[in-house]
């Protein structure tokens, strides 16, 4: 068999080589053994293997380049051709085969074929080589006569990235699960939702929760379509790459300055409830916390506002910027505290939020250092607090806290001897001296005898 070889000047040459035909046929032979069994039949790969034993080399080449762009249509059909149609910009879009032949070329084909899962990024880095391959070879008539081994690493390519491949999973189509959501018969079921979403390649995960946002925070959005988003948001967060994460909870920077409250709000609220509160940016949590934390502040003892509020810092427990922690863990501490008091209604005299009472514990353990040094300046320094703990109830109540504090700090803390004094019954009386107020067990019994007004 005649081969045509170049040598590094890209001269071409001439040599005479004998090659093993049965070899040559063993070694195609076993590169077409990887075609999956529903292409064997293909009209394509029936040509290739008749005139590969013969030398047909060129036609051979361009026999399979045929059956890759063949499979990678009717596998572009089965996964959806109008995400292709979106990832390409075709303009007629594509519904069916023929489209493929009067408005997409083969660099259109693999470059959609990879935005929309069907291969992946491997696989149309190679294809762009095949492609090339059989444009050189089987497109320009005067071009060199290939070698089987280069016949041989097109086949072995194209077998192996495409040809191989089972059909990719079927796709939803974004517009009608949109519309779908904002129907009242959507299955709000988390495997079905989990189905539709896990396999969308990421450019369409991230315009998926785009438009999610969009929807909800819509002030015409139906209160259906806003509960089914709240439950396949967090669905779809979970599958999201960090970067889109990012993105879409920058969306409420966007949104703040336009001075429309009820579309942060609904914003804000979308994001947390799908679990993207560390994306948010500085500013916005700024924006969110600082009104709710002076709320907080100016409420105390106010049990219904306390448990409102305390619900929507929850969140933020772990997050919370820095200049606001000293307010934050102070009015935090003094809700979870309470005061003591008289009632007409209870017999009970230990008063405080009790649905506040019960997240409290779960933030402080978000805490860090700093925080809690902010929380042994408030002991030391509110006046509030400091009457409050004088009654052993209130103390018992700090100690909760405190213990929390000594769990969270570092061995390097400096207030830890102030807090282990301070949740210790033992040195109640070291602490109360430590403390500098409330300094005799006269003034302490005083205080507990009489009801806490504060």
């Amino acid at each position: 068999m005649t081969l045509i070889t170049g040598d590094q000047s890209g001269r071409e040459q001439l040599v005479s080589q004998r090659v093993d035909s049965s070899e040559l046929v063993s070694l195609f032979e076993r590169c077409l053994n990887g075609v999956r069994d529903d292409l064997r039949d293909s009209p394509y790969l029936e040509e290739a293997v008749r005139v590969l034993p013969v030398g047909g080399f060129r036609s051979a080449i361009g026999s399979f380049w045929n059956a890759v762009v063949d499979d990678l249509r009717n596998k572009i059909l089965h996964r959806g051709a109008s995400l292709f149609s979106k990832a390409i910009g075709a303009k007629p879009c594509v519904t069916c085969y023929e489209d493929f032949q009067d408005h997409v070329n083969d660099d259109q084909l693999i470059i959609g074929a990879y935005k929309i899962g069907v291969i992946g990024w491997e696989a149309h880095k190679i294809l762009r080589h095949a492609k090339e391959t059989r444009h050189i070879f089987d497109g320009h008539p005067k071009s060199s006569n290939p070698s089987p081994f280069k016949v041989l690493a097109m086949l072995d390519d194209c077998v192996r990235y495409v040809l191989a491949e089972p059909y990719p999973p079927k796709i939803i189509d974004i517009d009608d699960y949109l519309a779908q959501i904002g129907s009242n018969d959507f299955d709000r079921n988390e495997i079905s939702a989990d189905a539709a979403i896990s396999d969308l390649p990421a450019i369409y995960k991230k315009e998926l929760a785009h438009r999610l946002v969009t929807a909800y925070v819509h002030p015409e959005a139906s209160t259906t379509l806003r509960g089914n988003i709240e439950f396949v948001g967090p669905v779809l967060w979970r599958v999201l790459p960090k970067s889109t994460k990012i993105e879409v909870a920058r969306r409420v920077d966007t949104l703040i300055p336009e001075g429309n409250a009820d579309s942060t709000r609904r914003a804000v609220s979308l994001i947390v409830s799908m679990g993207g509160v560390r994306y948010l940016s500085m500013m916005c949590r700024k924006y969110i916390l600082a009104p709710l934390i002076q709320k907080l502040a100016a409420n105390l003892d106010e049990w219904q506002t306390e448990d409102a509020v305390v619900r929507e810092l929850e969140p933020f427990s772990g997050y919370v910027p820095e200049e606001l922690i000293p307010e934050y863990v102070q009015s935090l501490t003094l809700t979870y505290v309470g005061h003591t008091g008289a009632s007409i209604m209870y017999s009970r005299t230990d008063f405080y939020a009790n649905g506040a009472a019960l997240r409290i514990p779960g933030m402080f353990g978000n805490l860090d250092d700093n925080a809690a040094e902010h929380f042994v300046d408030s002991v030391r320094t509110n006046t509030v607090l400091r009457k409050r703990i004088g009654n052993p109830a209130k103390l018992a109540r700090l100690r909760v806290l405190g213990e929390i504090m000594l769990e969270r700090v570092s061995e390097s803390f400096q207030e830890r001897g102030f807090l282990e004094v301070m949740i210790d019954p033992e040195r109640e009386e070291e602490f109360f001296k430590h403390l500098g107020s409330l300094a005799s067990a006269k003034q302490r019994r005083a205080m507990r005898k009489s009801p806490d007004t504060t």
